[in-house]
């Protein structure tokens, strides 16, 4: 009996070694982050292009109080990492945690957790200084992102306690469409629009994290990024990073951006066009069958087609009945229509309208 206890306790002590043989190997990986976290905001003067919103939370940062917040807009505009930053720099690192619910849409957030989670939370109150002796507000803050899909009773059950615990919380919602949060939020909250970020603000922030992870690349790939990102700076900064993996050692190149975005080259798009134009329709079968069997998203084609045929030498009238048909293509898609057949339909249309140019 004896000998099986000590075999025991000898079995239970391997492990714990081997745990703490592989600890600094594991935190070195755990340093690995990806490049959108490595680069978030750490501050509020570091967001990007949003000078409203960082004008009034500055003041709540100065001692000035904070009302609910509702932050709206494209993804990738800098939403969530504001308000982090705000809160992180309101709290400090230690009262962070104890401060601030965030509930994303990966959370259940149904009517019971709004009554439960939430309701509980903003109950509590708080003091208004940090451990480290400096005045932080007498307030916690409950960030509800992708608020817009959040179901409207779980909405409708938040209003009464927006209101009764405004003594001690306040909330910041986050959503894409403002059109999907019911009117009353709407009214209990400061609302701020997050615009697409410009090209040259992108431009400045790529620049920067290629000097810090000493990148190579050309002009081209950086304005291609911009490019086929459309003003979303976590897409950006994600296919940065993909195409510095790709081409280790090497200069990030634009056919490397176009390869990893999943974007037509422009070129086929031309030839496309090209076609539709002057060719033949047997030469069209054949140009959209090839873009097809490449792999290329019809939706993708569509919306680089829009792009072009806008700056396209036709009339107001031809071009209102190619993006007509379009936007019909669009939703046919959209119901799981067959790409093939949907991209010579649209093309057949841009055929019909500029041979009434000729």
């Amino acid at each position: 009996m004896q000998a099986f206890l000590k075999g025991a306790t000898i079995q239970s002590a391997r492990p714990q070694k081997d745990k703490a043989a592989a600890g600094p190997s594991a935190e070195k990986k755990a340093k690995a982050i990806p490049w959108v976290e490595k680069y978030r905001p750490k501050s509020v003067d570091e967001v990007a292009f949003q000078e409203e919103v960082v004008a009034v939370l500055k003041k709540s940062l100065e001692g000035a109080d904070l009302p609910n917040l509702l932050f709206y807009g494209p993804p990738g505009t800098g939403k969530t990492s504001t308000i982090l930053a705000a809160a992180r720099e309101l709290y400090g690192p230690e009262l962070y945690r104890k401060r601030v619910l965030e509930l994303n849409a990966s959370d259940e957030r149904g009517i019971q957790v709004v009554r439960e989670k939430v309701k509980n939370f903003a109950q509590l109150t708080v003091a208004g200084t940090r451990p480290d002796g400096k005045p932080c507000p007498p307030f916690k803050i409950i960030i509800l992102d992708e608020a817009d899909s959040m179901t409207a009773p779980a909405q409708a059950a938040l209003r009464r306690t927006m209101e009764k615990e405004s003594r001690t919380t306040r909330f910041c919602l986050i959503c894409n469409y403002i059109s999907r949060i019911i009117e009353p939020l709407t009214s209990r909250c400061s609302k701020f629009r997050f615009k697409p970020l410009a090209n040259q603000i992108q431009e400045e922030r790529l620049l920067a994290i290629c000097d810090k992870e000493t990148l190579k690349y050309t002009k081209e790939s950086i304005a291609a990024l911009v490019r086929v990102s459309e003003g979303d700076l976590r897409k950006a900064i994600t296919f940065l990073q993909s195409a510095a993996r790709l081409s280790v050692e090497k200069e990030i190149t634009e056919h490397a951006v176009i390869e990893i975005a999943g974007v037509v080259p422009p070129r086929m798009i031309d030839n496309l066009l090209q076609i539709c134009f002057k060719g033949t329709f047997e030469k069209l079968e054949v140009a959209i069958r090839n873009m097809v069997d490449e792999g290329y998203a019809a939706i993708q084609i569509l919306s680089q087609l829009h792009e072009s045929i806008i700056e396209q030498d036709l009339s107001d009238k031809q071009k209102s009945a190619i993006t007509e048909k379009m936007a019909v293509v669009g939703k046919c898609l959209s119901d799981g229509a067959d790409e093939y057949l949907q991209m010579l339909s649209l093309c057949s249309v841009i055929m019909q309208q500029s041979s009434k140019n000729n």
